[in-house]
């Protein structure tokens, strides 16, 4: 099972990331998790958004560029350890990660992962301690 995960690429330049939140904002687009990584030239802003179609057709109305991306969401114990013992299965199974964000909420972690293989990394998080998840 994996989840959509909008990219949009943003102009490193002060109010960017508020413009997008503005715009998902006014159209009752909730973000439920992101991350932000830059370059000297540009950002990338990743979202898991409550409506991925929705979401997609405002952006690029209001000219982002904007890329789709299936992505991997599980949830775990919030625990020290619980990590490191799913990551230990993926890297035994040869699955590189190429990179991955998390949030935690009480005794409950949630983690967005894009992996090299994501068919095998689902079939290997079947045997792990954690729920995929095709929704957050």
């Amino acid at each position: 099972m994996t989840i959509k995960q909008l990219s949009v690429f943003l102009e490193n330049k002060s109010g960017r990331i508020n413009e997008v939140a503005k715009i998902l904002g006014k159209n009752q687009i909730n973000m439920h998790a992101f991350s932000m990584a830059e370059t000297t030239d540009f950002g990338i802003l990743r979202l898991i958004v409550s409506e991925v179609d929705k979401a997609v057709e405002v952006l690029r109305e209001a000219n982002f560029a904007v890329m789709l991306t299936d992505v991997v969401c599980i949830n775990c114990n919030n625990v020290a350890g619980a990590l490191s013992s799913i990551l230990d299965k993926l890297t035994e199974a040869g699955i590189f990660i190429e990179y991955m964000y998390a949030f935690a909420e009480g005794d409950q972690a949630n983690i967005v992962i894009r992996p090299s293989n994501i068919d095998k990394c689902v079939e290997v998080l079947g045997s792990c301690a954690c729920n995929v998840m095709n929704e957050i």
